[in-house]
């Protein structure tokens, strides 16, 4: 998942079909996370990062011819639109895919939800209007804290598995706060053109990729499963999940929308448990409350009202 093509629109209450979306949106994004560790028990994750990418993009250009508006406003950002591709889509899907080679669905949609604290001090070093208050700071700490606990035993004692799966779904985070700087630069385009251009220009660059990874006869070596996670994952968590984002944002606000990181890890970790048979170490669980704590506090709301 990314929020990185959110467009800024004005806050307001919430009403039950705008929870219903969220809630609905969560547990789609979550689904992804589920839907990718079903896939890359037998797919190389590069030729996952073109499945998905390719099949959402079909979709999403079949929306706008049925709905509109036009790709044609797309074609002149092209160069942009390449750059939003690598830092949203190619890295970002590249890491998570490779990590949960490793990783349970559930750990890996929370170290995912640390994209917010990475989009912040990013921001705040490349922007002027978008600079650190003190709920951010403190939010940011208690998310980097939760990462540590999550990330660091690791790193000392070799605990909890693998180490490097844990950094590259931190890399896909920090790509991500990278994209949301080049979505930045594009907040003219429509946002079902914005998701269709970095997806169609997702598509073009990872075709080369997959085919030096795996040549043309890797590419479709899978079982029934596995290619109904696939297209689950393009189709549900991608292409329609990107749309019911997009509707959400318009009816209430990219701050409200942007309470779905709270609700990703939730699902993705219930899905995880359920069907997976993956379990949670009691330091990884300590690690997501500390980071849910940290989005809560950047968010900033809850504290308000009281």
């Amino acid at each position: 998942m990314s929020t990185a093509t959110t467009q800024t629109v004005s806050t307001g209450p919430m009403s039950a079909r705008d929870w219903g979306q969220l809630l609905l949106l969560g547990a789609i994004w979550g689904g992804s996370f589920f839907f990718a560790r079903i896939a890359v028990a037998e797919m190389h994750p590069l030729v996952l990062v073109l499945f998905r990418v390719a099949i959402a993009a079909a979709a999403l250009h079949v929306f706008l011819l049925l709905r509109g508006p036009s790709f044609q406003l797309a074609l002149p950002h092209a160069g942009l639109f390449f750059l939003l591709a690598l830092t949203n889509n190619v890295i970002p899907f590249a890491l998570i895919f490779a990590g949960q080679t490793q990783l349970g669905a559930g750990i890996a949609s929370v170290l995912n939800a640390t994209t917010p604290f990475w989009t912040l001090i990013v921001a705040n070093a490349m922007t002027t209007d978008e600079k650190l208050s003190v709920n951010k700071l403190a939010g940011i700490g208690l998310g980097i804290a939760g990462t540590a606990v999550m990330v660091g035993p690791g790193v000392l004692a070799g605990l909890g598995g693998p180490v490097w799966p844990k950094f590259a779904l931190i890399g896909a985070s920090l790509s991500y706060a990278f994209a949301l700087m080049v979505a930045r630069r594009l907040k003219s385009v429509p946002p079902p053109v914005l998701a269709t251009g970095q997806l169609t220009a997702s598509t073009i660059i990872m075709i080369p990729v997959a085919l030096l990874a795996v040549g043309p006869g890797g590419l479709f070596v899978a079982s029934t499963p596995v290619w109904t996670a696939v297209f689950g994952l393009a189709l549900l968590s991608t292409a329609f999940a990107y749309i019911l984002y997009f509707n959400l944002v318009a009816s209430a606000g990219a701050t409200n929308a942007s309470l779905v990181t709270l609700i990703v890890p939730v699902s993705a970790i219930l899905l995880g448990i359920a069907f997976l048979g993956e379990r949670i170490e009691l330091l990884e669980l300590i690690g997501m409350v500390l980071i849910g704590l940290g989005l809560v506090t950047i968010d900033g709301r809850l504290f308000a009202r009281r």
